[in-house]
């Protein structure tokens, strides 16, 4: 490469409180504009702020599932800016006593683990939403979210391509998601990115001149920007033209982005104490307390599901990503004792059934514990694998029990060998080509009079039973 990318992140996630960070608005997406909001997130004259303590403590629970140290004093700040969607002028956020600190996670990159260093993570209020009607030139403000709960996750400028900032948010957004503060919905605007970049011509060790991309909103988004934006800055690099510290928007139907301002150092923002918020304070039993109580995080769950489990890591990764999938998985795999089935099961039928019917694993209309009895009804035999996936749908369409589908439907499995070989004695009688054919050493006629058979017993032959009994008939004719 002639030039050396430095890229740095800014993730913004909001956190998942009931209200908002400093009133009692609620924090659900969507509704009606300007509709959930009060004097105290639009910043009316006289309203005072309270703070949210929910929010401090799912800050606190990121930045331990991030590794980060916890300040046991901290402080929040006015960083003094107007722009349409903050309307009192000034945001409340952290200047330099964030919550949050000296944090970091490893990635896995082509060259090996790389460890992409956390430098804070600090507590702040959302703005609100500017509405862009390009066709009639103007913009409408929405500040149904002002005020929500949000945490910055500021990296140290650690990250050197776009698939290693794509592989660091997808994993930043496990934590968060297994920690239980965010839900991460990108579509929703819950999880979003600023993008710094930078480049410098290989052999220098000076970072270059950087310039920022504001709130992209997909992980696809966010690997894009980057690599058009280090194709940008190189070509004005290759022209002999300087780069322009500045905030860019990034449009990602045209795959490009445009210029919005110069970028703003943090002696622009003119930060101070925020007057009207009480410092925050830790002892250190209580952050003790706060790590302890952390759930189960992914990292620990693969090294469970790729060990004790022996499941593939490729297998391993899909389960995890999403934690109402990694419960389900975990609570089948309990109840049939055996997690390699529900595994295979899961990854393949149950993610065909939710991509068929739209939903998301949260959505599943039945318990992963109902699945592992499906399970175990096929590792005893008493159903085929092909009639539990026929359950599967039956079960997702409308929520019954797999005992009662498989009663109603008839799809237990036939054990009678009477039964069986009735069966089988027809099939050979009308196939009497195939079973010369077998007969003159043609072997792989045998699969098709094994389909011929467990189609007329509509999948409910026990298919080791039927392997039995044909081979024994065509045996017979062998004489």
């Amino acid at each position: 490469m002639k030039y050396i990318p430095t890229i740095g992140l800014e993730i913004h996630a909001e956190l998942s409180t009931k209200s908002k960070i400093f009133c009692d608005c609620p924090v659900s997406f969507g509704g009606e504009p300007n509709t959930r909001c009060c004097p105290v997130c639009t910043g009316l004259p006289g309203t005072l702020p309270v703070l949210n303590k929910t929010a401090v403590e799912y800050t606190v629970k990121a930045g331990l599932a991030l590794n980060c140290e916890i300040n046991e004093f901290s402080k929040l700040d006015r960083k003094n800016y107007f722009y349409p969607d903050l309307p009192k002028a000034y945001q409340i956020s952290q200047f330099d006593l964030p919550i949050c600190k000296n944090g970091g996670i490893t990635i896995n990159t082509p060259e090996g683990e790389k460890f992409i260093r956390i430098e804070r993570i600090h507590l702040e209020e959302d703005a609100g939403k500017l509405l862009h009607d390009s066709y009639d030139n103007y913009s409408l403000a929405d500040y149904n979210r002002c005020g929500v709960p949000l945490i910055e996750i500021v990296t140290k400028p650690d990250l050197s391509s776009s698939e290693e900032a794509r592989e660091f948010v997808e994993k930043v957004r496990l934590m968060l998601l297994y920690s239980g503060v965010s839900d991460c919905r990108m579509e929703e605007g819950s999880l979003r990115a600023d993008v710094n970049v930078s480049i410098r011509p290989q052999g220098t060790e000076e970072l270059g001149t950087r310039t920022e991309m504001k709130n992209i909103n997909s992980i696809r988004g966010i690997a894009r920007s980057i690599d058009a934006e280090i194709e940008r800055q190189s070509e004005l690099l290759d022209e002999g033209k300087k780069i322009t510290q500045e905030t860019r928007r990034w449009d990602d139907n045209k795959g490009e982005s445009k210029s919005m301002r110069s970028k703003e150092d943090a002696h622009d923002y003119r930060y101070f104490p925020e007057p009207d918020v009480v410092p925050i304070s830790f002892t250190k039993e209580e952050i003790e307390a706060f790590r302890k109580a952390l759930p189960e995080l992914p990292d620990k769950r693969l090294a469970e599901y790729t060990g004790e489990f022996g499941l593939s890591e490729v297998d391993a990764n899909l389960l995890l990503t999403s934690v109402s999938l990694s419960d389900f998985f975990e609570s089948a795999a309990k109840e049939c004792g055996n997690p390699k089935a529900a595994s295979n099961f899961i990854t393949v039928e149950v993610l065909r059934q939710l991509n068929d019917t739209g939903l998301s694993a949260e959505d599943i209309p039945f318990g992963g514990e109902v699945l592992g009895r499906l399970l175990k009804l096929v590792e005893n035999g008493e159903i085929t694998a092909a009639n539990a996936k026929k359950v599967l749908a039956e079960m997702f369409e409308g929520g019954k029990n797999p005992e009662d589908i498989i009663a109603e439907k008839g799809y237990k499995v036939i054990n009678d060998t009477g039964e069986v070989e009735n069966t089988v004695k027809e099939i050979l009688a009308g196939n009497e080509k195939a079973v010369a054919e077998y007969l003159a050493g043609k072997e792989k006629t045998f699969g098709f009079l094994m389909g011929q058979c467990s189609r007329a017993l509509a999948g409910r032959g026990n298919p080791k039973v039927v392997q039995e009994v044909l081979r024994s008939e065509l045996n017979k004719l062998k004489g």
